[in-house]
C-alpha cells in the first residue's frame, strides 16, 4: 500500500470501526455452543476403519513442509487447542516414511470429537476448481474483467488491536485520512476497480461470478494456453449467497437449490442476472499461480496445493491449518473421509463446518455443486499433545471461542 495512514484522524476513525465491530460480536446471537473437544478411541470413529487415509497423508506431507518453514514456537492457529508447531514435528517427521497411511495416523494420534456446546453434528459442503475462457485483451465477447489485488485495498487484523477479535478482520480504503468501505460488487461492475489491475478477461459473467465463490480457477486463454488464479484477497463486504436471493425472489425453493440450479437460472434470465449477482456484496480479487502438478488445486490458505478429496476449509478462527479432520457421515458425498485443513472461506463458520475440495474437472463440479450433507467432525491431535490437554481441567468443556 503506498498511502500514509499514520494520522490521527485514521486512527480515530479506526477505533470507532473497532468499536462497533467489538459491538457487534459482544451482542451478536450466539452460536449453537461453545467449542467442545471430546477426547475418543478411534474404534469410537464412525467409519473410521473403511476410510481410505491415502490421499490425506500425502496431502498432510504438504502442510508439513509448510510447518517445517516456522519456528517451533509459532501457534498452530485458531482457538489455540493445536498448540505450537513444535507440538507437531514429530509427526511430521514420522509421516515422511509412513508406508500405512492407517497405521501413521493411528499410531501418533488421538481422535477428539469437535462439537459446538451439545450440538454434535454439522453441515459440510463442497468446492471446486473451474474452468473459465479468456483473453489478456478485452475485446469482442471477452468483457468481463478478472482483478488482480488494489493497490489502494486496507486489510486490517482486529485480533491486533482487541485479542477477543482474533481471527476477525475489516477491509476498506482510505479516503481523507478516514477508513471507509470498499467498493461493492454492484460499484465495481459499474465502474470497474481503478486500482486493480486487469490478469484477464472472460467471455461468461456467470463463470466469474461462480470463480469469486470458489475462491480459484484454471483459464484457457484465446492463444491456448492456461492460467491459474488463486484467491489474493476479498472487498471486506460480507458473503451473501444468490441462493438465497432467489428463494426470496420465490424463483427457487429450498429443496431445489444448488449450484446447479442457481446457474441454470442465471443463464436463462440474463436481463435479471446481474441484479441477483450484485445480491452478494462480496467481491473477490486473485493473483496469478503457475499450474504446477495439474492434479492438484491451488494454494489454499496455507499456501499449499490442494488435494482433491483430501483438503478441507475450516473457521480458523476456531480450528488450524495443517491438522487432520475425520468427516463421519452417512451421505454418499463426502462420506467417512479423512482431509487436512488447509483453506477456509467466507461462508465457513462455526465449529463443525467444513468445505470439502474436490478438485477440478465436470465431476468435481457436479459434486461439489450438489453437497450438502451433515455429519460429525473429529480432529486428529498429536498423541502427546492430546494427553497434555486431556490433564487439564477445563478439557474437554473450555469454551475455546464463540
Amino acid at each position: 500500500m503506498n498511502q500514509k495512514i499514520g494520522r490521527p484522524s485514521f486512527f480515530a476513525a479506526l477505533i470507532l470501526v473497532i468499536a462497533i465491530v467489538a459491538a457487534w460480536w459482544l451482542f451478536a446471537p450466539r452460536a449453537p455452543g461453545p467449542l467442545r473437544l471430546t477426547p475418543v478411541s478411534f474404534g469410537d470413529v464412525p467409519g473410521w476403519k473403511s476410510a481410505d487415509a491415502k490421499a490425506a497423508l500425502a496431502a498432510f506431507k504438504r502442510s508439513c513442509a509448510a510447518m517445517s518453514a516456522k519456528p517451533a514456537s509459532t501457534s498452530m492457529g485458531g482457538a489455540g487447542y493445536a498448540g505450537m508447531i513444535g507440538d507437531w514435528r514429530d509427526v511430521c517427521a514420522q509421516a515422511q516414511n509412513a508406508k500405512d497411511a492407517r497405521a501413521f495416523f493411528e499410531s501418533g494420534f488421538t481422535p477428539v470429537e469437535v462439537s459446538a456446546g451439545s450440538l454434535r453434528e454439522g453441515l459440510f459442503t463442497g468446492y471446486y476448481e473451474p474452468q473459465l475462457r479468456g483473453s489478456r485483451t478485452k475485446h469482442g465477447a471477452y468483457q468481463t474483467p478478472v482483478y488482480g489485488l488494489p493497490d489502494d485495498l486496507v486489510s486490517v487484523d482486529l485480533g491486533l488491536f482487541l485479542p477477543e477479535m482474533k481471527g476477525e478482520h475489516i477491509s476498506g480504503r482510505v479516503d481523507k485520512n478516514a477508513l471507509v468501505p470498499y467498493d461493492t460488487r454492484a460499484q465495481i461492475d459499474a465502474k470497474g476497480a481503478t486500482h486493480a489491475p486487469a490478469l484477464f478477461y472472460s467471455d461468461d459473467p456467470v463463470a466469474v461470478f461462480f470463480m469469486h465463490i470458489q475462491g480459484s480457477g484454471r483459464i484457457v486463454l484465446n492463444d491456448g494456453s492456461i492460467i491459474r488464479v488463486a484467491y489474493a484477497g476479498q472487498n471486506g463486504h460480507p458473503y451473501t449467497p444468490i441462493g438465497r436471493t432467489l428463494i426470496h425472489q420465490g424463483a427457487l425453493t429450498r429443496e431445489n437449490v444448488s449450484m446447479q440450479s442457481i446457474r441454470d437460472w442465471l443463464k436463462k434470465n440474463p436481463n435479471e442476472a446481474r441484479g441477483v449477482m450484485e445480491s452478494d456484496a462480496s467481491f473477490v480479487f486473485f493473483r496469478e499461480v503457475p499450474v504446477a502438478d495439474p492434479k492438484l488445486g491451488g494454494p489454499g490458505s496455507e499456501n499449499v496445493a490442494l488435494t482433491p478429496g483430501a483438503s478441507l476449509a475450516v473457521d480458523l478462527r476456531l480450528h488450524p491449518l495443517g491438522a487432520p479432520f475425520f468427516i463421519a457421515s452417512a451421505d454418499a458425498d463426502p462420506g467417512n473421509r479423512l482431509l487436512i485443513a488447509q483453506d477456509t472461506g467466507g461462508a465457513i463458520r462455526g465449529a463443525v463446518r467444513g468445505d470439502v475440495f474436490w478438485g477440478f474437472g465436470e465431476r468435481a463440479e457436479d459434486i461439489a455443486g450438489k453437497m450438502k450433507a451433515h455429519g460429525k467432525l473429529y480432529v486428529l491431535l498429536p498423541k502427546k499433545l492430546a494427553a497434555r490437554l486431556g490433564s487439564r481441567k477445563d478439557f474437554p468443556t473450555r469454551e475455546f471461542a464463540k
